[in-house]
């Protein structure tokens, strides 16, 4: 029985790190697209600064059931707790990556003014954000309709992408002097695509975790 409650404390922990990794994505996510809109080379500095807590967590989690399996031995159901937080910090971690190079962007145009306003690529992040909150809430609660509801939104995050794509190839043959900088907004878009890849991933690993099958939720 002793056992057992350090066994469920230390999974209780690694649930409350992964929740605190999807809260600093999502704030990284916020800021790093605020930073562009209003050209905030302060702001994304902070952001490129604050990437090693993420890390450190990632770290502490891998640690924590990394002893877990060893000391604890665990089997069925326990042990795709302590396999699927170690997918999703690993998927956490990589949003906060793809967060970080937005904030990049942010810096590599050195206060230039944008081209045209922001209008998809917030609204794309927007759609993102409500990915990630519900693919960690799905995990919480080990709710994979919540999982499966939550892969329906990359749906509009791809269709926004694809406008994105198409608008500034367009504006780029029509002012080919702004290549630089369209290239680079492209980049944002797919780097936000790809944070939506990654909460979708976080619900196939919700669904693993209930069901002990990985769906595809990324068709």
């Amino acid at each position: 029985m002793i056992r057992r409650k350090s066994f469920d404390r230390e999974l209780n922990e690694l649930r409350d790190l992964l929740l605190q990794m999807a809260e600093h994505v999502n704030k990284a996510l916020v800021d790093s697209i605020t930073s562009l809109k209003t050209s905030d080379q302060g702001l994304a500095q902070k952001i490129v600064s604050e990437d090693v807590e993420l890390n450190a967590m990632e770290e502490r989690i891998m640690d924590i059931g990394t002893k877990l399996i060893i000391t604890q031995q665990p089997v069925a159901k326990d042990l795709r707790r302590i396999i699927v937080a170690f997918k999703i910090s690993s998927d956490l971690e990589r949003m906060g990556d793809l967060a970080l190079d937005v904030a990049k962007v942010t810096m590599r145009l050195e206060g230039q003014n944008l081209i045209k306003p922001l209008i998809d690529i917030p609204q794309m992040a927007d759609i993102v954000k409500v990915m990630i909150d519900e693919s960690i809430q799905s995990y919480l609660e080990e709710n994979s309709d919540l999982a499966y509801q939550m892969a329906k939104r990359d749906d509009g995050v791809d269709q926004l992408y694809s406008r994105i794509i198409t608008d500034l190839y367009s504006y780029m043959s029509d002012h080919p002097q702004e290549a630089s900088q369209v290239m680079l907004l492209m980049l944002v878009g797919r780097y936000i695509e790809r944070i939506g890849d990654h909460a979708t991933n976080i619900g196939e690993s919700t669904v693993y975790l209930v069901t002990g099958k990985r769906p595809d939720l990324n068709q």
